[in-house]
């Protein structure tokens, strides 16, 4: 492959644009081209404004400013494409219109130019099938807003030459983005990294666990996320993200794990999509997102006695040094006396599975969920069985609260909400390792700056969290629900059992 200087962009919406400028800021000659000349003539407009713009705020110097508008060709037909290195479509996501682009393009392009997609839920192989040497196809897919968006994925289709998919890894450290390298399966690396956050939180949501502003407080400020599900939902638009994740669950020919929730079914059809129609799972009026009050912490009751269960090491311990932080009055006995609050800390059960498990009182019995540790500030999650009495819920409000630290009392959850959403995401990240759609380190790498997960990524988030951990909540919740979306990855199941990272690639490999 010769070394690309020229680079055609087909599509001048959003995503084309966003390629054009960082192609252009980094010295390459850029040709853009619509079938809307409209389109054209304001992406260029737009550009120049936003150069203008860096170059004030000394991001650029103005001589960039205007040399990057300089290198900025709109093109009026297709045919301009013949003299570009490499040619990346953006147009809309239906594979015939793809296809037949690509067949235009063979006839226009030189026999080195590659073809390249910013699909991002489209098959590769599918795209490059209508081409004549589709050796020269690869998947080009950036992130909206592409110039702070720095991550891009690169992926191989089954025809793709491996060469084809080395320059646009070279093409990409060179505009100033961080390439990942992705084999061809349905969502490649980020979109389908993504579902376990979404798909989870909406399962969480559809059994009553907790409400949606709830959930989303307890990933911000339990899980360290940026933000929650439904938040996130709400950002992207449902009309995108219903139909990402249908798309996945049926390409993955219905993977218990993508299971869409019917949650986005309904608020998808009654236009209620997020921000951009001001109303989705928050309702924004002037554009600003109302979030309903927090619960009133409850007053602690004089003289409560705290008995706690003594049946999970990890979490025994940690709630142990809280509660001594918190100067409870812990009564040590091997059974709950019969007027004391009764803490259980299950990884992955639910609270009626403990009580009823190790027949303890329902209704003076209460869940602590010890997984993300339980240091002064970060939000501490109570969870109730169906048996709970609300005069015990509300003492166990009171004195896990007593140090100012923010409280949610959910209802009763196989793995509260925290576990059982990032459990589901290094899930799903291993098993996109098990599968060898892209090495553990750029899973990691694509995620974190995709998607902006803490930790470095899932499976960096697993280790830190501890891989066996994890192992045992989705085995317990598997166990209690009996739903196969839980069922653990063999990348996660056998790097426990040999102690290995999440991030260990298999020493020896199948030839």
């Amino acid at each position: 492959m010769k070394h690309i200087k020229t680079i055609g962009i087909v599509g001048a919406g959003a995503m084309g644009r966003g390629i054009a400028q960082i192609a252009a800021q980094a010295g390459f000659d850029v040709l853009l081209f619509d079938l809307n000349a409209d389109a054209v003539a304001a992406a260029r407009t737009n550009l120049s404004q936003t150069w203008d713009k860096l170059a004030a705020k000394g991001k650029i110097t103005p001589e960039a400013a205007a040399q990057s508008l300089e290198r900025l060709l709109p093109c009026q037909d297709l045919q301009a494409m013949g003299k570009a290195d490499l040619v990346i479509e953006a147009v809309v996501e239906r594979l015939e219109v793809k296809c037949d682009l690509f067949r235009q393009l063979e006839g226009v392009v030189a026999a080195d130019c590659i073809l390249a997609s910013n699909t991002s839920s489209l098959p590769i192989t599918a795209i490059a099938q209508a081409c004549a040497h589709p050796e020269r196809v690869a998947g080009f897919h950036f992130f909206n807003p592409v110039p702070l968006m720095k991550v891009v994925e690169i992926i191989d289709g089954l025809r793709s030459d491996p060469r084809t998919g080395d320059a646009l890894m070279a093409l990409a450290r060179e505009m100033g983005h961080t390439p990942v390298r992705a084999r061809d399966m349905p969502g490649f690396i980020v979109n389908h990294a993504g579902r376990g956050m979404n798909i989870e939180g909406l399962k969480a949501a559809q059994e009553a666990v907790a409400p949606f502003y709830q959930i989303d407080a307890i990933m911000r400020e339990q899980g360290g996320f940026r933000m929650g599900p439904f938040e996130l939902l709400d950002l992207t638009g449902l009309d995108v993200s219903h139909a990402v994740m249908e798309s996945i669950y049926q390409q993955f020919y219905d993977e218990p794990r993508f299971r869409p929730s019917p949650i986005t079914a309904v608020r998808s059809a009654g236009k209620l999509l997020g921000r951009k129609t001001g109303q989705g799972f928050y309702a924004y009026p002037d554009g600003q997102k109302q979030v309903p009050a927090e619960p009133a912490v409850p007053a602690l009751p004089a003289g409560l006695k705290v008995w706690l269960a003594p049946y999970h090491s990890v979490g025994h311990k940690r709630a142990a040094a809280l509660l001594k932080n918190l100067g409870a009055n812990v009564i040590a006995a091997e059974a709950p006396p019969a007027d004391a609050l009764i803490v259980v800390t299950p990884y992955g059960e639910d609270t009626a599975s403990v009580v009823g498990g190790h027949q303890l009182d329902g209704e003076r019995s209460v869940a602590l969920d010890t997984f993300f540790g339980l240091e002064q500030g970060k939000r501490r999650v109570l969870m109730c069985s169906a048996a709970t009495l609300p005069k015990w819920r509300d003492a166990a409000h009171a004195l896990f609260a007593g140090d100012g630290t923010p409280v949610s009392v959910i209802d009763d959850s196989a793995g509260f909400v925290g576990q059982r959403v990032v459990a589901t995401i290094v899930n799903v990240a291993s098993d996109i390792a098990q599968q060898a759609i892209a090495t553990p380190a750029d899973i990691d790498l694509a995620v974190s700056l995709g998607l902006g997960y803490p930790k470095g990524g899932p499976l960096s988030m697993g280790d830190a969290l501890g891989a066996a951990h994890v192992l045992e909540i989705l085995r317990a919740m598997y166990r209690v629900t009996g739903d196969m979306r839980y069922r653990p990855s063999p990348w996660l199941q056998r790097r426990v059992q040999l102690g290995l990272s999440l991030r260990a690639e298999p020493a020896c490999a199948a030839r």
